[in-house]
């Protein structure tokens, strides 16, 4: 990752920080609120979605929510020596162990092996993000790597003071469809370049 990107994405992670307990946790139910509202919700039978950690946008009730209604879960195992990203099927939560960078990952010897290409919607994870759906993730590459070829729809949950008017973009950077946040939903195929 870059100096540029690293600034930015460090600016955003203080200022989330700073923010009041109680004021995140009512925007995230805002922002889950919004995507259980949607086609691409409605749509999809099975969902791609990492565990959250920190100050992402909380994802626990998202997956429980999805079980309620017959939806399948998959979450992503990273790969660290080629850093990709393999999905197994999530059916309950003590099917989760730590994993790489202190993620919690499905246990394999648990879980069932899913593809990508059977991922109806994946909810894509980012620190810093521009409308036109560029992100800044934790710097490792795993969903640029995933995404460059992944036909399904993306979408990213964040916070409105996630978003910037620009960010450094590479040319393995890969942009997602769809954001949505406590305000808005937006749809960054109509934002241009």
């Amino acid at each position: 990752m870059n100096k540029q990107k690293k600034a930015v994405r460090n600016r955003i992670l203080h200022e989330m920080d700073r923010i009041d307990e109680y004021v995140f946790t009512e925007k995230c139910k805002k922002i889950r609120n919004r995507l259980f509202a949607t086609s691409l919700w409605h749509g999809a039978g099975t969902i791609g979605v990492t565990l959250s950690i920190g100050r992402e946008i909380e994802t626990m009730a998202i997956i429980t929510k999805a079980w309620t209604e017959a939806k399948r879960i998959a979450v992503p195992k990273c790969n660290p020596n080629n850093r990709t990203l393999s999905f197994y099927e999530l059916q309950t939560f003590s099917q989760l162990e730590s994993g790489f960078f202190g993620l919690m990952e499905p246990n394999t010897s648990k879980t069932e092996a899913i593809t990508q290409d059977s991922l109806d919607l994946l909810i894509v994870p980012g620190i810093v993000f521009n409308h036109q759906g560029y992100r800044i993730g934790y710097g490792g590459g795993y969903y640029d790597r995933l995404l460059s070829d992944y036909e399904g729809v993306t979408v990213s949950l964040l916070l409105e003071s996630q978003m910037i008017g620009d960010i450094p973009i590479e040319p393995h950077d890969q942009r997602v469809d769809w954001m949505i946040t406590e305000k808005n939903i937006y749809d960054t195929s109509k934002e241009t370049e």
